[in-house]
């Protein structure tokens, strides 16, 4: 029987590739490159790269989950290895719970930096994070049965509420800035989000983080790689049957802004297949000539991405276009990708150094 170890230092290797692959699809982002191509090039391909509207799915709209779900499988293997050298529950618990405070400073200090100024605001991922990450923990130690379950009520706690609770003008379940989650982010913070984002996401997202640490336990644990292979392909499937079946028969349409339970099952699905797919191709079938390209990045992935939302958004865009744009006689669509793409090396190169110099941020 084969079953699954930790390298030398405790980590996946796949997790950190996927991890990886997650910050550098937000590294684009934050370089503008999906913007660019889409200026030059607008297709079906490209739209991939961008938030569906409101009912739908896109590949975008995978990311968020996917890193929700990763934040739970590393805090799982985190914990036990923290376990196996003797470190109380009650330093495990401090380390989280300081974790998640700074998670949500971190998280509500975007938005001032995005803003310009201060402001009250809850839609970031890191705020988000800061509240699943605690409801994961405490499940931690519970069994598959306990920890599915608790993920399952909480993605149909949140559908229950958009459906009982109708509040005048905020009494269309389904239907952007009219709906139970816009009417608490009036209550919270005295307005709703253009985009129809709310706070109460982090509801069923939270089953994305304990479903993450059931994954963590899944591939730690003792079945053969065979099995856990195999659970996480039958899991995965079961969650897209049930949440296409739920979009299709209109119980719970397919909306990524308001987390629905159709969003919340199908996304989950997904995310658990390209992780056994990477499980597979990289742990068992030991494909890791190329890894270390995402691995650099993965290792450091909260810090990396407050990087690329703040120093990289906000200043190294502009300051690598004065020269990319000073010194390319090109039509600006043309100057803007490329300086999208010396961004994106520019920022992975940062990631590397820091990778060689062996520096890695506990956030």
């Amino acid at each position: 029987m084969t079953t699954t170890t930790l390298k030398p230092e405790g980590r996946l290797l796949s997790l950190d590739v996927m991890r990886g692959m997650i910050m550098i699809f937000l590294a684009a982002e934050s370089a503008n490159l999906y913007h660019a191509i889409k200026e030059l090039q607008s297709g079906v391909l490209i739209e991939q790269f961008f938030h569906h509207p409101w009912h739908g799915l896109r590949f975008w709209d995978l990311i968020q989950p996917a890193f929700m779900f990763m934040a739970g499988t590393a805090m799982y293997i985190a914990v036990e290895r923290k376990r196996s050298k003797g470190v109380s529950e009650k330093d495990n618990f401090k380390h989280i719970a300081i974790r998640s405070l700074k998670l949500f400073l971190l998280g509500t200090g975007l938005h001032c930096i995005y803003a310009g100024k201060l402001v009250w605001e809850l839609w970031n991922v890191l705020t988000q994070l800061s509240f699943t990450t605690l409801v994961a923990y405490f499940l931690i130690r519970k069994s598959f049965t306990i920890q599915i379950t608790a993920a399952l009520f909480m993605i149909i706690l949140n559908d229950v509420l958009y459906r009982v609770i109708l509040v005048p003008g905020f009494d269309q379940p389904f239907v952007q800035g009219h709906n139970f989650g816009a009417y608490v982010d009036t209550l919270l913070m005295g307005k709703i989000n253009n985009g129809g984002w709310v706070t109460i996401n982090c509801i069923p997202t939270a089953a994305h983080t304990i479903l993450g640490v059931a994954a963590g336990k899944l591939l730690m644990g003792p079945l053969s790689s065979k099995s856990k292979i195999k659970t996480l392909i039958i899991a995965g499937l079961i969650a897209l049957a049930l949440g296409y079946a739920v979009d299709l028969s209109g119980i719970s349409p397919i909306i990524k802004r308001i987390s629905t339970g159709g969003f919340a099952l199908t996304s989950v699905g997904y995310v658990t297949l390209i992780l056994a797919a990477l499980y597979w191709w990289i742990d068992i079938k030991d494909h890791k000539k190329y890894t270390w390209v995402a691995v650099v990045v993965g290792m450091n992935s909260i810090f990396i991405y407050i990087f690329f939302e703040t120093v990289g958004y906000q200043w190294v865009n502009g300051a690598v276009g004065i020269f990319t744009k000073g010194f390319l006689p090109l039509p600006e669509l043309w100057q803007n990708l490329l300086t999208a793409m010396a961004v994106l090396l520019l920022e992975w190169y940062v990631c590397y150094w820091l990778y060689l110099k062996k520096i890695f941020f506990k956030l």
